[in-house]
């Protein structure tokens, strides 16, 4: 005869314990009845329960004997049973896999569903999160000039329904949040990337957009930027008249940053402002045309690519000059070169008369 074994009371308890339901717990059961407006549920030890029709969730094909995971919102109602939730099981699973997502730090693919102007708006294992503009790679950025939201919607709209690989920056059931990050996703790969680039190398890129103070330009999923001042060796006022979005350009680093390089393309060429300088020198008297007035002088034209400047304190031996009384725009003088800064680019002039010799008596 097979040995049996006898449970203490205590045993049973603990047994009872062990199976007793809790509010949120995620457990499966078989489906024993369907009808209009709930769907009872043996759970085994843990007892029957009851999912009312506001708790199935839309769209399910369900029948008599299924397998289904449900949640449990009570554990005991007064009649006995328990109160299901097919549809926060779901939920609940969802927000299970996320949570180990994040703390793995697996890199996932997401397909944005919608835009706004912060960002995307995505759905994963159920649950509805959110990607940030801040948090999008280097070649999804939304480069636009003077920060125009409808320009910014309408290159995030363009994202919408593209797949995306991503990180989980941020997990909370509780809060009910859950945004990601694409940058994160790529920095392995871009700390790669950087370390094979140096000071010096040139680079092929794509512009991805152009602002007032330069340009932007993807390289291999990295950003650089090209400041208006290493856009061209002439003086440049307005960047959009020398690259446009989409234009590729070939560039030289001049520094690395963090996450983003520093370009130039003026450096791709040589500097013009070394040659044609050495048509000047110090003493000289020269032509030049005024191009700007400040309150502390005024730049002077004296080539296609060579500008200098006359201090206030060269212009008169009256005290209290005002330059802008004293020039116009285009207009043309003479000056007398006092200095000439090879390394700096700078040349100094004067507009100050020489001093009458004195005669004998």
């Amino acid at each position: 005869m097979p040995k049996t074994t006898t449970l203490t009371m205590d045993e049973l308890l603990a047994q009872s314990d062990l199976e007793a339901l809790k509010a949120g717990d995620v457990v499966e059961g078989k489906i024993t009845s369907i009808k209009k407006h709930e769907i009872w549920i043996d759970l085994g030890a843990k007892g029957v329960g009851v999912v009312l029709r506001r708790e199935i969730g839309h769209g399910q094909a369900l029948e008599d004997g299924q397998v289904v995971t449900v949640s449990v919102i009570d554990p005991e109602l007064d009649e006995g049973h328990a109160l299901l939730s097919m549809r926060r099981a779901v939920k609940d699973k969802g927000w299970e896999g996320l949570e180990r997502i994040f703390s793995e730090q697996e890199i996932v693919d997401i397909v944005p569903y919608d835009a706004n102007r912060g960002g995307l708006l995505v759905e994963l294992e159920g649950i509805r999160g959110f990607l940030p503009v801040s948090q999008l790679a280097a070649g999804h950025y939304p480069r636009v000039s003077g920060a125009d939201k409808d320009e910014i919607l309408q290159k995030l709209n363009a994202l919408t329904n593209v797949s995306l690989r991503v990180r989980i920056l941020d997990v909370s059931r509780k809060d009910n949040k859950l945004i990601f990050s694409e940058k994160e996703a790529v920095k392995d790969d871009m700390a790669a990337r950087f370390a094979d680039l140096k000071v010096g190398d040139v680079v092929e890129g794509v512009v991805t957009g152009v602002i007032d103070f330069g340009a932007f330009v993807n390289v291999d999923g990295i950003e650089g930027l090209i400041h208006i001042s290493e856009i061209s060796w002439e003086r440049v006022d307005n960047p959009r008249n020398y690259v446009k979005v989409g234009q590729s350009v070939k560039a030289k680093i001049i520094s690395i940053d963090k996450d983003r390089l520093s370009l130039s393309l003026k450096q791709m060429t040589e500097d013009p402002w070394l040659s044609e300088v050495k048509a000047f020198n110090k003493g000289d008297t020269v032509e030049g045309k005024i191009t700007r007035i400040t309150p502390f002088g005024a730049f002077v034209q004296l080539s296609s690519s060579v500008e200098a400047l006359v201090h206030v304190s060269e212009m008169s031996d009256d005290e209290g000059v005002d330059p802008e009384k004293l020039f116009q725009l285009n207009e043309k003088k003479e000056f007398k070169v006092l200095d000439i800064d090879t390394e700096n680019r700078k040349i100094a002039l004067s507009l100050k008369k020489k001093p009458a010799k004195k005669t004998k008596e």
